[in-house]
C-alpha cells in the first residue's frame, strides 16, 4: 500500500510511482482536500521528464472528481506553495526534490500553501485502496484543466521581502541544479543588483540535480574559490532548499544558514521569542552557538513539515534542517531556497560580513552521515533489530556528552541513515563505519 514519507509521495517513476498511482492519488486527494468549498487545485512540477505524465495522471483523477486543476507548469515548490497561498487553493507538486532523475514524488499543499498533517494524509492513505467504490461526478459536473498561475506573483514576493533593499555589490555563482529554480531564481538576484553567475540551469528533462546543486555542492565549491565570487547557493531540483558557499570555497551549511539568519533577525526584533526551530540533525555546534548568543532552540524530528508545525504552534519566525530547508515564518509557510539565499545576501551586506566571518559562528563537531540501504524499493524498518539497538547503546556509551549518535529509516528511500558526531573526523568515520556494518549485517540476515 502507497505510504507518505516525510515530504510526500516518492518512488522510481513508472515503477513505484506509476500513471495508475498518480490517478488514485489524485481522487483520493479529490475527497479530502476539496471536500468543502475548495473546488480547485493547483498543480506544479519541476523538469523531470516523468513530471508531465504524472501531471496528466493527477490531473485524470482530479477532475475525474469534479475538481478543476490550474496546471502551472514547471515551477519551484515554494512559488507554488506561494500561489496556493495567495489564492487560498490547495496545491499538488509533482517532484522528488533532491533525488536523482529516474525518481519523482508528490507532494500537497493544503488551501494556504502548508504542507499536510499526518492525520490528513492518513485520510488519503485511507481512500487509495478503492479509488473507484464512491460514485464519481459525470457529465458537466467533471472537472476542467486549463493553464495559469502567474509565477511572476512569487517572483514579486521574494523582492519584497528586502522592503526596497538591494544586493548591489555581492558577487555570487548560483547553482541551480538543472531544476525548477532556474526558471526564476537567477532573474530575481539580477533584479536586485546582485552580479550573478548562474550555473546548472539548462534543464533537460533528464539532467536535474546531474552533478551539481545541493546534492553536489563540491562543484560549486570549485568555482566559487576560481572564479573569486564573494560566494554561492547550490539549489536542490524543486529550489526548496539550498545550501551555500564562502569565497574560499567552504561549505556553509543550513546549520551555519540558519545562524546567520537567526542573529540577523535577533538584532532587528524580529526573532520571535529569541528562539529557533531546528531538526534532531542539527549539529551539536549549532546548539552551542545558540546558547552563547542567548537564542533557545527548539528540536523535532526530521522533516520541515515538523519545523513548520512548531514554528506555528510557538508563535515563532525562523527554523529549518541542516540539509538546508529554511522556514522564515514571516515570509513564506515553507523552505525556500532563494528566499534564503536573498535574505542571506541581506544579512551579510548589511553587517559589512563576508560568508565565511558570518557562518564561523557556528562551530561544528565533526559529523558522518552514511545510508546503508536495504534491498528491494519498500519502506525498511529498524524494528527488532536487537543487534543494532545494542551497537548504537555501547556508542553512545563510548561517546558520553562529547558526541551523539541517530538512526533512523528513510522516509522518501529503502535507507537507513546513520549520523554520528564525535571530537574528532576519525572517531566520528569509525563509529558510523562500526554501525553501518551492524545495520547491513542485521538486514541481509532479517532478508534472509
Amino acid at each position: 500500500m502507497l505510504k507518505f514519507g516525510t515530504d510526500g509521495v516518492r518512488g522510481e517513476a513508472g515503477s513505484d510511482l506509476s500513471p495508475e498511482v498518480a490517478l488514485a492519488l489524485g481522487r483520493a486527494a479529490a475527497r479530502v482536500l476539496c471536500a468543502g468549498a475548495h473546488r480547485t487545485v493547483y498543480i506544479g512540477r519541476d523538469p523531470r521528464r516523468s513530471g508531465a505524465l504524472l501531471v496528466a495522471a493527477l490531473a485524470a483523477g482530479l477532475t475525474a472528481e469534479g475538481v478543476d486543476v490550474v496546471d502551472v507548469g514547471v515551477v519551484s515548490t515554494p512559488a507554488l506553495a506561494h500561489l496556493a497561498s495567495l489564492d487560498g487553493v490547495p496545491a499538488a507538486m509533482v517532484s522528488a526534490s533532491h533525488n536523482p532523475f529516474p525518481d519523482n514524488g508528490i507532494k500537497f499543499f493544503a488551501a494556504g500553501g502548508r504542507k499536510l498533517t499526518d492525520d490528513v494524509e492518513a485520510e488519503i492513505e485511507a481512500l487509495l485502496p478503492s479509488p473507484a467504490s464512491v460514485p464519481a461526478p459525470t457529465a458537466a459536473d467533471i472537472g476542467t484543466i486549463a493553464s495559469g498561475g502567474d509565477v511572476g506573483r512569487y517572483a514579486e514576493h521574494v523582492l519584497e521581502a528586502l522592503e526596497g533593499r538591494r544586493l548591489t555589490g555581492a558577487s555570487i555563482v548560483l547553482d541551480c541544479a538543472n531544476g525548477a529554480g532556474s526558471t526564476v531564481a537567477p532573474s530575481v538576484l539580477s533584479r536586485l543588483g546582485a552580479s550573478v553567475r548562474v550555473v546548472a540551469a539548462e534543464p533537460d528533462g533528464l539532467n536535474i540535480n546531474d552533478g551539481c546543486g545541493s546534492t553536489h555542492i563540491e562543484r560549486l565549491a570549485a568555482q566559487v574559490a576560481a572564479s573569486g565570487a564573494s560566494c554561492g547557493f547550490a539549489l536542490d531540483g524543486d529550489a526548496d532548499r539550498c545550501l551555500a558557499v564562502d569565497e574560499r570555497g567552504d561549505v556553509v551549511d543550513g546549520d551555519q544558514l540558519l545562524a546567520i539568519l537567526a542573529l540577523d533577525l535577533r538584532s532587528r526584533g524580529l526573532l520571535a521569542e529569541d528562539t529557533v526551530v531546528v531538526t534532531v540533525y542539527s549539529n551539536l555546534g549549532f546548539h552551542h552557538s545558540m546558547r552563547d548568543h542567548d537564542i533557545t532552540v527548539v528540536t523535532t524530528p526530521t522533516g520541515d513539515r515538523y519545523v513548520l508545525d512548531a514554528l506555528d504552534a510557538g508563535g515563532l519566525t525562523l527554523g529549518g534542517e541542516q540539509s538546508g530547508h529554511v522556514i522564515q515564518r514571516h515570509l513564506a509557510a515553507t523552505g525556500d531556497g532563494l528566499l534564503t539565499a536573498v535574505c542571506v545576501l541581506d544579512a551579510l551586506k548589511r553587517g559589512g560580513l563576508t560568508m565565511s566571518k558570518a557562518a564561523s559562528i557556528v562551530h561544528r563537531l565533526p559529523q558522518v552521515l552514511l545510508n546503508v540501504r536495504a534491498g528491494g524499493s519498500s519502506a525498511v524498518s529498524l524494528d527488532g533489530l536487537t543487534a543494532v539497538q545494542e551497537e548504537v547503546a555501547a556508542v553512545e556509551a563510548e561517546l558520553g556528552s562529547n558526541g551523539r549518535v541517530l538512526l533512523r529509516t528513510s522516509g522518501t528511500e529503502p535507507l537507513v541513515r546513520i549520523m554520528v558526531e564525535a571530537p574528532t573526523d576519525e572517531a566520528a568515520q569509525a563509529h558510523a563505519g562500526r554501525l553501518a556494518g551492524v545495520v547491513e549485517a542485521a538486514l541481509a540476515a532479517r532478508a534472509g
